[in-house]
């Protein structure tokens, strides 16, 4: 049995002693969020270590969340804990595979998802997260854009922007998109008084039953504002904790079965020990990819 406590207290003493932050996606093993200085979604967590004075990002999460954080922080050491932690959707696309769909349609601006490879994104006009993808499409003022690698959010900014034409490259998150809207029914049926809170990464019909339509930190930040108490959770497993942290004393309940992503459950604790003591896992990016993959995302944020 390992002893949750001292192995986080371990944990601290290193990351201060290597100068290291740690930051944990929302989907991760609650022990990990709990050890971690930051947890949150991709963009934000990289962001914030990008701002911070560590010399060392550690990383609980999966590989294309440490390229971002390399891309925004190259002077910082960026490890991964689980270095086979990847993305099925992010996998979905290659840069050379984008190259040949941009050939096809010359001219037409490339709005790529974060959730892609450093290649990837270095191929692209500019980025979006799923909290920001309507908005940024918006303001690009494109009559025409292809987007990738994720379908559904996709067809989920199509539908927020009818004036657009999406063609969206066929990409999911396999855990989002198997999402049945008979689940969703059969939880709203089980829990008549909660709210339905739906992430855009799942199918269309499945977002249509939705009360609300959002990122893992527009949930936070829904439940904990809304006068609501009880809420269906429509997303990865994970967010619950961090759900618990924001909102206490309400209620949250998920589809059956859980929804559990195998990647971002790689990482446990005695990894990311191990990893800030030995400093492995480390992961790069070529400097002209991450130069070019910088101003896509930049562009975003110069957009809000």
């Amino acid at each position: 049995m390992i002893d949750v406590t001292a192995l986080s207290a371990e944990i601290r003493a290193l990351a201060a002693e290597r100068n290291a932050v740690i930051l944990a996606h929302n989907y991760q093993r609650s022990e990990v969020q709990d050890v971690a200085d930051f947890v949150g979604d991709s963009l934000g967590l990289s962001r914030q270590a990008a701002g911070t004075d560590a010399s060392t990002i550690v990383f609980a999460g999966v590989h294309f969340m440490a390229e971002t954080a390399k891309i925004l922080a190259p002077e910082k050491r960026v490890l991964l804990p689980e270095p086979k932690a990847g993305c099925p959707m992010a996998d979905m696309i290659t840069g050379e595979q984008l190259a040949v769909w941009k050939a096809e349609h010359p001219g037409v601006p490339v709005v790529t998802y974060v959730n892609s490879s450093a290649e990837v994104k270095a191929q692209s006009d500019v980025c979006v997260t799923s909290a920001n993808a309507v908005a940024v499409v918006r303001a690009l003022g494109a009559k025409h854009i292809l987007f990738a690698p994720d379908e559904n959010l996709g067809d989920w900014v199509a539908r927020a922007l009818p004036d657009v034409t999406v063609e969206s490259w066929e990409g999911c998150c396999p855990r989002h998109d198997e999402v049945s809207a008979d689940q969703v029914t059969a939880a709203r049926e089980a829990h008549p008084g909660a709210l339905v809170m739906v992430h855009p990464e799942c199918r269309p019909e499945v977002v249509d039953l939705a009360d609300a339509v959002l990122s893992t930190s527009q949930m936070l930040a829904f439940a904990a504002s809304n006068s609501a108490e009880e809420f269906i959770v429509v997303t990865e497993s994970g967010l619950i904790h961090a759900l618990g942290k924001a909102a206490p004393g309400k209620r949250f309940f998920e589809l059956a079965p859980k929804m559990i992503c195998p990647n971002m459950k790689l990482t446990t604790l005695q990894k990311v020990r191990d990893c800030i003591a030995n400093g492995t896992g480390e992961v790069t990016v070529a400097e002209d990819v991450r130069v070019r993959a910088l101003a896509a995302v930049e562009k975003m944020i110069s957009i809000g």
